[in-house]
This record gives C-alpha cells, sequence and structure tokens, in this order.
C-alpha cells in the first residue's frame, strides 16, 4: 500500500518547521526565515509545528514517563512565564 499523501506531506512540512527552529538556534536567521517562507501555505505551516509540537511532547513523555496532561501544563506555565518576563537568555 502506498504511503498517505496528506501524512507524507505533514511529515515534511514537520521537518521544515524544525529546520526553522534549528536554523534560528544557531543564528542562521535568514536560513530560519527561507525555511518559513518555504512552506506552500499556513495551513501547512500550522499542521507542520502542530506535528512538530505532538512529536516533541511524545519524545519527552517517554523520556520522563510523565502524562501528556502534566507535560502541557507544564509547558503553559512556561508559555505564561515567557509571556510576563521574556525568553530565557
Amino acid at each position: 500500500m502506498p504511503p498517505d499523501p496528506h501524512a507524507l506531506n505533514a511529515f515534511q512540512d514537520a521537518q521544515r518547521a524544525a529546520g526553522a527552529i534549528a536554523a534560528k538556534h544557531r543564528g542562521d536567521l535568514d536560513g530560519a526565515q527561507a525555511l518559513l517562507a518555504s512552506f506552500p501555505d499556513e495551513a501547512s505551516r500550522t499542521r507542520g509545528f502542530q506535528l512538530l509540537a505532538e512529536l516533541a511532547l511524545t519524545i519527552l513523555r517517554a523520556q520522563t514517563g510523565e502524562s501528556m496532561d502534566d507535560l502541557v501544563q507544564q509547558l503553559s506555565l512556561h508559555i505564561a512565564a515567557v509571556a510576563t518576563d521574556g525568553p530565557p537568555v
């Protein structure tokens, strides 16, 4: 059975999202911007980052043994702290 083209597109979008984050963190802002601009549309960008977030949380859950609800709660608290105090240095 051939792979589902929608699933393949979602995983390609998640890889593109991961690449944009990696480029930003290594200081390649032009590369990050180029990757963000390479998404075919906003829906693809959204799906890519959503899948990337789900995969990252799944890896973290497997490594820590915490529930997804606990991880999301911790993440929400970190988001609130960044919104109040600014990003960590």
